[in-house]
């Protein structure tokens, strides 16, 4: 009874500042949130093979990643509650359902953002119409930067399209239409604005 009340110790510890926190994708098209498996916070041991000890260490690695959502939040705390099986059966399957749960939030917070372009809600669209948790997991790793990119790059041939920018700024929008997602990004933001400052 002393372990569960050391785990449950901690989960409360870090639940609160945890709780409000949202997968890393959401704050902005730069950032992605990573990918982490049940195989990646058991070392490597079989979930059949792990102690009692050892699943509550595996749960509370994953409460304390900054990343992991409400929906992951909530099934690690009944997980830790319950038996030994209960534990197991979240690391084996409840953990990746609670994911994707938290992954369908996230997609529908960008869908939501008004500044989402076309790219970014056509991708989100197929990654929720797929609903599958590998579709949503593989549109906040990958499509969501590869579409804002796309949408980025729509954004930069606005800016050429418009007669009166100046010689300067359209030099600096043809270098960065053809940049990587993350140079497409900084030009919208800032470099834009340090050329025609």
């Amino acid at each position: 009874m002393r372990r569960t009340a050391g785990a449950l110790i901690v989960a409360a510890a870090l639940t609160p500042a945890l709780l409000l926190a949202t997968p890393a994708v959401a704050a902005g098209p730069a950032s992605s949130a990573p990918a982490v498996t049940a195989a990646a916070v058991t070392d490597g041991t079989p979930v059949d093979e792990m102690s009692e000890d050892d699943l509550r260490v595996a749960i509370a690695r994953i409460l304390a990643d900054p990343d992991s959502g409400r929906g992951v939040k909530r099934e690690a705390n009944k997980a830790l509650d319950g038996t030994v099986e209960d534990m197991r059966a979240f690391l084996k399957t409840g953990y990746r359902l609670a994911q994707a749960e938290d992954d369908r939030v996230a997609i529908v917070r960008i869908l939501a953002d008004p500044d989402s372009g076309r790219g970014v809600k056509r991708e989100a669209n197929k990654a929720l119409d797929a609903n599958t948790p590998e579709a949503l997991r593989a549109f906040l790793e990958t499509g969501y930067r590869l579409a804002q990119a796309e949408d980025d790059r729509v954004a930069i041939a606005r800016i050429l399209a418009d007669p009166t920018i100046s010689d300067a700024l359209r030099a600096a929008a043809e270098e960065a239409i053809d940049g990587t997602p993350e140079e497409l990004r900084y030009f919208l933001e800032v470099g834009r604005y340090e050329v025609d400052g």
